[in-house]
């Protein structure tokens, strides 16, 4: 019902055309470099825990192979996210760039 509403406006109506502004994004004065620092902390984060997972997962391989074959199991199947997750925030900032370009 709402469907054919909005198309029987849109075409009692073809010709309105809307100039909505866009303009680029921009840090507020003094924030940019606060940013950038928030950023990069971030990232050095992300790095630190994606090694930790990736030390738990070899460490849950290690421990799980002699008569703990679901303990090792569950480490082989967390390596995939790891490496999800650290790819993920790789390219955090070009998946982003793609949206603002």
């Amino acid at each position: 019902m709402l469907l054919t509403w909005v198309i029987g406006l849109s075409l009692l109506f073809p010709h309105a055309d809307v100039d909505v502004p866009d303009p680029p994004p921009e840090a507020p004065p003094g924030l940019d470099q606060k940013m950038n620092t928030l950023l990069a902390w971030g990232k050095w984060g992300v790095l630190i825990c994606g090694v930790a997972g990736l030390f738990i997962c070899a460490g849950q391989m290690a421990i799980g192979r002699k008569n703990r074959s679901t303990f090792a199991a569950d480490g082989a199947t967390g390596i995939p996210w790891v490496l999800g997750g650290l790819s993920l925030a790789a390219t955090a900032a070009p998946i982003v760039g793609v949206f603002f370009s």
